[in-house]
């Protein structure tokens, strides 16, 4: 019998608790709180630089400095989470960038964590950024090379944590790097940093404005051949359980809005924190339909959010994370 089986109209009146304002608060079931947001931050070299991207209202790429100014307007909101990606002034055909100690990732930590240690600092492991081809791997051949790639990722995310970095976020998306990046962590005495692993993240159309702000997007090609195909949810539980073996403390989905069933999927299967990335498309999408009038942006924000939390993401990294928290 299914536990939803009740006495039928009018005994039972399902409106009863929708009639005001109050009723309806009370009895939500999926409540947003500031705790649940984490806001992406785009880091370039420079001082007194805080350019917005074109795509993105109100999102910006931003120097040290001024990351460490935003980061105090955030803490004011209660947002206390951030992910930085970086962008360097020289890319290379493998990344040196990336796990340079006085790159643009390692400072910005530095720096944050000196005037706000009580933020948490998360930190996207990635070669893209750093890559004169965009790929987020070596290329030989024209094709990312998954071994050779590890070591590369295990270097830039010990770099991160050496620098103060309180969560490692690997987005490459190579088979193995969780292991890799969890081995050399733990041999340099890192054993209580996570690992937050973008395990289910799809080749998305939605990562375009993404592509603008961190400038990232690659010179040839596509990366079909290691992010996942759009089709498929049952990969989807092979990756996650693949990095949760390996040593993953929180998985994450991505895109969030048009996969919602893998989030809820992930969440039914494995019993461990999920965080659900609110992808640069989605974000452009609601500010441009608000911008003339289509849509109602705070709502469609809200609800939007709302959403992807209902699914049973425990984390929303998203840029509508000061919006939402102004108005939570």
């Amino acid at each position: 019998m299914s536990k939803y089986l009740s006495p039928t109209f009018p005994t039972t009146r399902l409106r009863r608790l929708r009639k005001n304002t109050a009723l309806r608060d009370t009895f939500r079931e999926t409540q947003l709180s500031t705790n649940d947001f984490i806001f992406p931050l785009f880091v370039v070299e420079g001082n007194n630089v805080k350019r917005e991207i074109a795509s993105m209202p109100n999102i910006f790429q931003m120097s040290v400095d001024e990351v460490v100014k935003e980061c105090g307007e955030l803490l004011k909101v209660s947002i206390k989470a951030v992910i930085l990606f970086g962008i360097p002034e020289h890319k290379d055909e493998t990344g040196n960038g990336a796990y340079d100690e006085n790159g643009i990732i390692q400072k910005a930590v530095k720096a944050i964590k000196t005037e706000f240690p009580e933020m948490l600092v998360i930190t996207d492991v990635c070669l893209c950024e750093y890559t004169s081809h965009g790929h987020c791997g070596v290329i030989d051949n024209g094709d990312v090379q998954n071994d050779a790639t590890l070591g590369l990722l295990a270097q830039e995310a010990l770099s991160h944590a050496q620098s103060g970095a309180d969560i490692i976020a690997p987005s490459d998306m190579m088979d193995g790097r969780i292991g890799k990046i969890r081995q050399t962590l733990d041999a340099a005495g890192f054993t209580e940093i996570p690992i937050m692993a973008y395990s289910a993240k799809y080749a998305s159309a939605f990562y375009g404005p993404f592509r603008e702000a961190a400038e990232s997007a690659p010179q040839f090609g596509d990366r079909k051949s290691y992010q996942m195909d759009c089709g498929n949810s049952d990969e989807a539980m092979r990756e996650i359980a693949q990095d949760i073996a390996e040593g993953a403390d929180i998985v994450m989905v991505k895109p969030a809005l048009s996969y919602l069933d893998i989030i809820r999927r992930a969440k039914d299967e494995f019993n461990i924190p999920l965080a659900a990335y609110n992808v640069s498309g989605e974000y452009a999408m609601i500010k441009a339909a608000g911008a003339t009038g289509w849509i109602d942006e705070e709502r469609a924000m809200m609800e939007m959010l709302l959403s992807i939390k209902r699914a049973g993401a425990n984390v929303i990294i998203t840029y509508f994370a000061k919006d939402a928290a102004k108005i939570i």
